[in-house]
């Protein structure tokens, strides 16, 4: 979920340390490289997918009759604590605007109306600390965090709700774009984004992944990889805690915000 061109290298590196690990360890079929032509919405639902990483809105919505929670990351950007992650509500950096309510009326950009840090949580976090009501009189789809990033820059929109990696990580690869935005708001921090298999992957070939991500976090050969992705470990956790998210979607609906389309 976080391959931006600067941190390609450290995924790679990062799968290769694992698929050779799950080769020792007599796993057939391991892919020798990540797959990046199909969209993740794509490979979520494939019962042939040894190992991704989800968003947490689609996997408790529509997703866990597919995917398999391996483990969550721990991540050591700004906003981020333990295995937990949040988003950041931003703005172009010369709006005058310094508070959230007073972008009532304004147009939101979000990257896909299922995103729970681009949406799900700019919704909650306006209705948590805003009055109720729409507030915002439109919604533009950007396709990705980097494009309302954007979007917000050029003014085709006024706010975004921006995943706080992609934010952190943004400077490397788009250089100068984080700093043509300013944080208005930070959303309530939710877990992290679970790294998954496909349910249809057999027992212990699912132990055997968890294994090696797991010591993945721990191997010295991988400390600049790590870094390069945030990365500061990994622990196992229930998939359970994902439904949380679906209570701050039903937050935002009883206070009325503006919904997107499907």
């Amino acid at each position: 979920m976080y391959d931006h061109p600067a941190q390609r290298e450290a995924n790679d590196a990062l799968w290769d340390w694992i698929a050779a690990r799950l080769g020792a360890a007599g796993v057939p079929d391991v892919p020798s490289g990540l797959e990046r032509d199909r969209a993740p919405h794509e490979l979520w639902p494939d019962p042939q997918l040894l190992f991704g990483q989800a968003c947490g809105y689609p996997f408790a919505r529509f997703h866990k009759d597919h995917l398999r929670v391996l483990a969550v990351p721990r991540y050591g950007a700004p906003h981020c604590e333990g295995a937990r992650h949040c988003s950041v509500i931003v703005a172009r950096a010369g709006d005058v605007r310094e508070r959230l309510e007073a972008f009532r009326g304004a147009v939101a950009a979000i990257n896909e109306p299922a995103s729970n840090t681009g949406t799900n949580l700019l919704r909650h976090t306006i209705a948590e600390q805003c009055a109720p009501g729409p507030f915002f009189t439109g919604m533009v789809r950007t396709g990705s965090h980097i494009g309302s990033m954007r979007a917000v820059a050029a003014g085709e929109a006024d706010l975004a709700a921006i995943d706080a990696l992609t934010f952190a990580a943004a400077d490397a690869s788009y250089p100068g774009l984080p700093e043509s935005l300013k944080v208005i708001a930070v959303s309530r921090k939710v877990p992290a984004l679970p790294f998954v298999t496909a349910l249809a992957t057999p027992d212990a070939i699912a132990v055997l992944l968890r294994e090696a991500l797991l010591a993945a976090m721990a191997e010295p050969a991988l400390a600049e990889a790590r870094k390069a992705l945030f990365l500061r470990g990994a622990e196992p956790v229930d998939a359970a805690v994902y439904d949380g998210v679906l209570e701050l979607e039903r937050f935002a609906d009883l206070a009325g915000i503006l919904r997107p389309e499907p």
